[in-house]
């Protein structure tokens, strides 16, 4: 009867450690996935973020031989103007 009893003691003792064991194994490996989903979250991100960019070039590209984006260019970033084309400055 005591070795039963020993039987059962041991055998309860070893279903609850493998019990706790599988339950921080889990809880571990949620962790890990939730990381992973965050990581892919932001990559997605930048992905999408790059993608709009590339739009924007690309229109760019398209436009970069036209008259007026020329003149926007000119106008913009080099400070010229049309002759005889008024210029007001804001002080």
């Amino acid at each position: 009867m005591k070795k039963i009893k020993k039987i059962n003691l041991f055998a309860k003792l070893f279903i609850i450690c493998l019990i706790v064991y599988t339950a921080i194994i889990f809880i571990d490996q949620q962790k890990t996935l939730n990381s992973y989903n965050n990581e892919k979250n932001y990559l997605s991100l930048k992905i999408q973020e790059k993608k709009d960019n590339n739009k924007v070039l690309n229109s760019t590209k398209e436009n970069i031989n036209s008259l007026d984006y020329i003149e926007k260019m000119a106008r913009d970033k080099l400070d010229m103007y049309l002759p005889n084309e008024r210029v007001y400055i804001d002080m």
